[in-house]
């Protein structure tokens, strides 16, 4: 079966091979486009992470079932570009237009050729434009292979889930999270653009974004229970208290 024969979220007919670039429009901004390459239990919750974020994503799995039957049954994938390819053939990924992202989630653990091929493929492969690779790996030893053969990033299902995965590539501004318990954390996060030469009393966090400001300034300066006339400026993090869900409103706020 071609790709041709595939059906793809965003159209009622399925594009053919050639016609995936032409029709899907990438958004602008770093790390705003991405291909996840396996779409299992791990793959599914990167890509809903990040359609969730309204990212770019063409979500790619070789078994042509699973992609009609997540096209039909989910609509989550019916905004982003979701095709059937074999991921250890270059062609296919380049006319996919898989290989002209940001970044490109290898999501497949086994079997490990694939995995390792595929990796491959997006760091080094001849038509590839990938900026960083972040490949899954299923033991160390795995690990080790992924990083000789070029992943920029490497993850374990078990150390890192699938949905926490997805929220550190579209919120590359998170430096570090302290978790507080299932809903609530503590997070050093990249002030955004939006609120440069603001103070924190003109930002309100606490009021707008339902989050506490317990120390902000340089990462080799910070000041704790900071004042609400501190005025931010482009380099500097702020170390907030608060639900996951606010924390994430924040970054959100800033990619629109």
């Amino acid at each position: 079966m071609s790709l041709r024969d595939h059906p793809s979220g965003t159209r009622n007919e399925s594009p053919g091979r050639n016609s995936a670039r032409t029709w899907w429009k990438p958004k602008v901004g770093p790390q705003q486009t991405f291909t996840v390459v396996g779409l299992g239990r791990f793959g599914l919750a990167v890509c809903k992470e990040l359609i969730a974020s309204q990212k770019s994503v063409i979500a790619i799995d070789k078994d042509a079932h699973l992609v009609e039957m997540l096209l039909r049954r989910d609509d989550d994938f019916k905004s982003a570009v979701t095709l059937s390819v074999d991921s250890t053939v270059e062609e296919e990924l380049k006319e996919a237009g898989a290989l002209d992202v940001d970044t490109f989630v290898v999501a497949l653990g086994e079997p490990l050729e694939v995995s390792l091929t595929t990796t491959y493929i997006a760091k080094h492969g001849t038509s590839s434009d990938v900026k960083m690779v972040c490949s899954r790996a299923s033991s160390v030893l795995h690990e080790r292979m992924l990083k000789a053969v070029g992943a920029d990033k490497v993850t374990f299902p078990s150390r890192e889930q699938g949905k926490q995965l997805g929220e550190q590539l579209v919120r590359p501004s998170l430096l570090d999270r302290l978790q507080l318990d299932s809903r609530n954390s503590i997070e050093e996060v990249q002030v955004p653009k939006e609120f440069v030469q603001r103070s924190l009393r003109d930002i309100n966090l606490r009021k707008d974004y339902g989050v506490s400001v317990l120390a902000a300034g340089s990462q080799g300066d910070l000041r704790v229970n900071p004042p609400a006339s501190m005025i931010l400026s482009p380099n500097d993090v702020l170390v907030v208290m608060g639900s996951q869900e606010d924390i994430k409103r924040i970054h959100l706020s800033s990619d629109n």
